[in-house]
C-alpha cells in the first residue's frame, strides 16, 4: 500500500502540490466565470448602452438575448476545447479558454456604445460573447477533470467541489466589484463610463492566473495514458459515435446537468433578475441581497461534494430537483411579500418621453383600486430576501457539489474531455443560461410574475425522473485502475488512496 506521500502524479505530488493544482485550476476558473457573469450582472444598466434607445423593454430583452448567446455556444466550445484536452493535454486546452476569456472580456470594456458607434455596438458585443461562450465551454471540462485526474478516488467529490465552488464565487466577485465601483463614484459617472472598471479589472486577474497556470504540470493520468499509448485519437469520434458512451453522455445531460444548470441559474442569476426587475428593489440593494446570500452558502458546496464521498452523488442530485420542484412558487411569494411594495403583474405602458411600450411592473391603488405602476420597493426586508435566495444557493450546493465528480467518474479518461463537456454545457449553457430570458419573456407574455418560473420547474422535474431511473451510482468508482496496468517501459500510476 502506498503511504500518505505516494505519488499523485507520477513525479510525486505531495498533498501540499494537490492544494497548488487545485487551487491554480480554482483561480483561474473563477476568473473566467467573473468574466463570463461580470456581463450578466451588469444588464441593467448596460443592456440601455449597446441599443437603440426608446424602448427599455426591447434594449433589456435584447441584451439578455446577448447574454443567452454566449450560453448557446459553450457546447461548441466544449466541443473544440475538448477535443484539444484529449489530443494534447488537459493544461495546454484551458491555458488557451483562459487567454481568450480574458481578452474578450477587456474588449467589452473598451467598446463604444450604440450612442457613439450605432449598430457596429451591438454587432460586435455579439461576437464578443460568442469568444467567451466557446472559451467557458472549453475551461470548465479542463479544470474539472484536470483535478479529478490528481485527486484520491475516495475524496474526489470533496476535492472537485472547489472547482464548483469557482462559478458561484464568480459572480460573487463581479457583484463586488460592480458595488465596490459604484461606491467609488456618482451614479451618473458609473452609467457614464464607470461600468468599464470591472471588464478592464479583467486584464490584471487574468495576467496573475496565466502566470500561475504557465507553472502546472499536465495531469498524472493523461500523461500515463498518453506515454502508454491509449490516448484516443479521435476524441469526437470515440464519444458520440459510440452507443455505449453517447448513451451516457445523453442521461448525463437529461438525468444531471439539465436539472443542475437550472437550478443553479434559478437560485442565483433568476433571483437577481427577478429583485431587480419584477419587483422593483433597488439595483445596488438587490446585488447586496444577493452578494450576501452566495457568501453564506459557498462553503456547503464542499460540504455537499463530501457527503457524496460518504453516501453517494445520485441522490443528493435528485434531492435537490425535487425540493425545487416542491419549494420555488413558496419561496418566490415569500419574497413577493418581502419586498414590501406589493407587485401584482407586469403590463406594457407607454414610456412618456418616447411614446415607446415598456414592461412595468404594476400594483393596486388602495384609493381607486386602479392598477398603476408600482415604485421602487421603499423597505424590502432584506434579511428574510437574504434567507430566501440562500435557501435556493443551497439547493444549487446539493446538486453542484457533487455533479463534477460524477462526470468525471463517468467516462473514460481517454475521451473524458470531450465526454462531459458536452452534457455539461448543453444543460448549463442551453437549458440554464436561457433560463433569464425564457422566465422574463413569459413573464411579458403572460402578466404572470411567477410564470417564469415554470420553465426550471418542469427541466428540474424532467432530471429528477430520468435520473432516478437511469442515472448510475458512480462513487466508489477508482479512474485510477484505468491507467494502473503497466507496459513495458511505462511506470505504474498509482492511486494516491491506496
Amino acid at each position: 500500500m502506498a503511504s500518505r506521500t505516494t505519488a499523485i502524479a507520477l513525479d510525486g505530488t505531495s498533498e501540499h502540490g494537490l492544494w497548488r493544482v487545485i487551487l491554480a485550476s480554482s483561480v483561474g476558473t473563477m476568473i473566467e466565470w467573473y468574466d463570463f457573469y461580470i456581463f450578466g450582472s451588469l444588464a441593467a444598466v448596460l443592456s440601455l448602452k449597446f441599443y437603440p434607445p426608446g424602448n427599455d423593454t426591447f434594449a433589456y430583452i435584447a441584451y439578455l438575448a446577448t447574454f443567452a448567446v454566449g450560453f448557446l455556444v459553450r457546447p461548441f466550445g466544449a466541443l473544440f476545447f475538448g477535443r484539444i484536452g484529449d489530443l494534447v493535454g488537459r493544461k495546454y486546452a484551458f491555458l488557451v479558454t483562459l487567454s481568450i476569456m480574458g481578452g474578450a472580456t477587456a474588449l467589452i470594456g473598451l467598446l463604444p456604445t450604440y450612442q457613439t458607434a450605432k449598430w457596429f455596438a451591438p454587432i460586435t458585443l455579439i461576437v464578443i460573447r460568442v469568444l467567451q461562450g466557446l472559451a467557458l465551454g472549453g475551461e470548465y471540462g479542463g479544470a474539472a477533470v484536470y483535478v479529478a485526474e490528481h485527486v484520491p478516488d475516495k475524496k474526489r467529490g470533496y476535492y472537485t467541489s472547489f472547482i464548483q465552488i469557482t462559478a458561484t464565487f464568480g459572480l460573487f466577485v463581479s457583484l463586488i466589484a460592480i458595488l465596490l465601483t459604484q461606491q467609488s463614484m456618482s451614479k451618473e459617472s458609473f452609467n457614464a463610463w464607470g461600468w468599464r472598471v470591472p471588464f478592464l479589472a479583467s486584464i490584471l486577474l487574468v495576467t496573475i492566473s496565466l502566470y500561475v497556470r504557465l507553472k502546472m504540470k499536465e495531469s498524472p493520468i493523461f500523461t500515463q495514458i498518453k506515454s502508454a499509448g491509449m490516448a484516443s485519437a479521435q476524441p469526437l469520434k470515440d464519444a458520440f459515435t459510440k452507443w455505449d458512451n453517447l448513451k451516457r453522455v445523453l442521461i448525463s445531460l437529461f438525468g444531471a446537468t439539465a436539472g443542475q444548470g437550472v437550478v443553479w441559474y434559478t437560485g442565483q442569476f433568476y433571483a437577481l433578475f427577478y429583485l431587480q426587475t419584477i419587483l422593483r428593489v433597488n439595483v445596488k440593494q438587490a446585488n447586496i441581497i444577493v452578494a450576501i446570500a452566495l457568501l453564506c452558502a459557498m462553503p456547503f458546496f464542499t460540504v455537499f461534494g463530501a457527503l457524496s464521498d460518504k453516501i453517494g452523488r445520485k441522490w443528493l442530485m435528485m434531492a435537490a430537483c425535487l425540493i425545487a420542484v416542491v419549494t420555488y412558487i413558496p419561496i418566490y411569494h415569500a419574497m413577493h411579500d418581502a419586498a414590501g411594495n406589493n407587485v401584482e403583474t407586469v403590463a406594457p405602458a407607454k414610456d412618456k418621453a418616447t411614446g415607446a411600450t415598456k414592461l412595468t411592473a404594476m400594483t393596486t391603488d388602495l384609493k381607486t383600486g386602479a392598477l398603476v405602476p408600482a415604485k421602487e420597493a421603499p423597505s424590502p426586508n432584506v434579511p428574510k430576501l437574504v434567507l430566501l435566495v440562500f435557501i435556493q444557493v443551497i439547493y444549487v450546493c446539493m446538486i453542484y457539489g457533487p455533479i463534477a465528480a460524477y462526470l468525471v467518474e463517468a467516462f473514460p479518461a481517454k475521451i473524458r474531455y470531450t465526454s462531459l463537456s458536452l452534457p455539461y454545457h448543453i444543460g448549463n449553457g442551453v437549458f440554464g443560461g436561457l433560463l433569464p430570458l425564457i422566465g422574463l419573456w413569459s413573464c411579458a407574455a403572460t402578466g404572470n410574475i411567477y410564470a417564469g418560473l415554470y420553465y426550471p420547474m418542469t427541466v428540474a422535474a424532467l432530471t429528477f425522473v430520468v435520473g432516478s431511473l437511469l442515472l448510475k451510482e458512480t462513487h466508489g468508482t477508482r479512474i485510477w485502475d484505468e491507467v494502473g496496468v503497466a507496459k513495458p517501459g511505462v511506470p505504474v500510476l498509482r492511486n494516491p488512496a491506496d
